[in-house]
């Protein structure tokens, strides 16, 4: 068997595109695709200078990397949604330092689905055992206190946690299609209040003149991917020091030239779509999609609702799509159709208190989360299975 290098990689450019395709499973979602990393790094959004350091390991078999763990050295704990102050604050109180950390994710996008990936036909426990033991020897010898996977694909868990991986558990909310094949179906899920409730939001948008019209595909161009950037600025920036400002104009502008079939912007205008007062942006595959941002020039009583739930819930039906994930935080989101869900990060530390200390922790607090998520499901305003809950 010809022998394996591991090889850390500052950045996904070190690596073809055509290589890291082969590597992706079949269903990888668009946020770690070569291009949607790329951008990122290339547009200044994911940088060392703005506490992302990409270090992507990767294992190779002579000139063919055959598995790779998407990696970054953090500096900070913004654009994770996952909060690890607990953490941080438990590292201060052992007099450890807490930064830098190693993040498996893809930057600033809290979507459930990452995980190692490998050529088809390759043991995916062994390299998994393969990657962590080079990752562990990696923070170890750098002094690194931990290293985290957030939003892991839960297919992938299993094997990342036989390897001494621990989980902690957060929510999310997310709409599934279920048997609905109309928004009137979508409708008719809800209570009578609710559903005269969001009948009202909606009809507060027309009467305010403005219509939302979808774009994707061929018909994204620079120039509105631009419009788009310059709406999530000025959202970012009405939020002050907390505004969460992450992306580069470039990332925006990259997306135009690559990902138009994987973008939808939902415009809302009185007019030219083209000519928008307030848009979304969200992404796409077959059969998923994610809200990611939003931003308006007018402030229009439930337009947000409209732009980010409403419309695009509309459109995911009309495409088959089956399920929504319209991005992190707002308790509102319940009372519109989204459920909550559970989803796990997994932790390794590398000081042996601290590992004991959260390791003693996490069942409790974990079956809390569930409890929370249990209480929050059984509130909501229509009819909704409970998510399946894994430990």
């Amino acid at each position: 068997m010809t022998a394996l290098t591991a090889r850390w990689h500052r950045s996904v450019a070190e690596i073809s595109p055509q290589q890291w395709i082969e590597l992706l499973w079949r269903d990888a979602l668009p946020f770690y695709q070569w291009e949607w990393l790329h951008a990122l790094e290339s547009s200044g959004s994911t940088v060392p200078d703005q506490g992302w350091q990409p270090l992507h390991l990767a294992l190779w078999r002579e000139d063919t990397p055959i598995a790779v763990a998407p990696l970054y050295v953090k500096g900070h704990s913004y654009g994770e949604f996952v909060f690890d102050q607990t953490f941080a604050r438990l590292a201060a109180d052992l007099g450890l330092r807490y930064y830098p950390k190693l993040l498996g994710m893809s930057p600033v996008s809290p979507v459930t689905g990452y995980r190692f990936h490998m050529l088809p036909g390759e043991d995916e426990a062994q390299l998994t055992v393969v990657l962590l033991q080079t990752i562990d020897q990696f923070c170890e010898k750098n002094g690194i206190l931990s290293c985290n996977f957030l939003y892991v694909d839960p297919s992938w868990r299993p094997l990342a946690e036989a390897s001494g991986c621990a989980a902690w558990l957060n929510q999310q909310s997310l709409w599934s299609r279920g048997n609905d094949q109309t928004f009137g179906d979508y409708l008719q899920g809800f209570n009578a209040n609710q559903r005269r409730n969001i009948k009202r939001e909606r009809k507060s948008v027309l009467k305010a003149g403005v219509m939302v019209t979808p774009l994707t595909g061929d018909q994204l161009d620079s120039e509105l991917l631009g419009i788009m950037y310059r709406f999530y600025e000025q959202h970012c920036a009405q939020w002050g020091p907390w505004g969460s400002k992450y992306l580069e104009p470039k990332f925006f502008a990259s997306l135009a030239d690559q990902y138009c079939d994987n973008i939808v912007l939902f415009s809302a205008h009185r007019g030219d779509p083209r000519d928008p007062v307030a848009m979304s942006l969200c992404v796409r595959d077959a059969s998923r999609l994610w809200g990611r941002y939003w931003g308006t020039h007018e402030q229009i009583d439930c337009l947000h609702f409209e732009v980010c739930y409403y419309a695009p819930i509309e459109w995911a039906l009309q495409q088959g799509i089956d399920s929504f994930d319209p991005g992190a935080g707002g308790s509102h989101k319940r009372r519109r159709g989204f459920v909550a869900q559970p989803h796990a990060s997994l932790h390794r530390w590398y000081e042996p208190q601290m590992d004991a200390l959260i390791r003693a922790w996490l069942p409790k607090v974990n079956g809390l989360m569930l409890e929370e998520i249990d209480a929050i499901n059984a509130e909501l305003p229509f009819k909704a299975e409970s998510p399946t809950l894994t430990l």
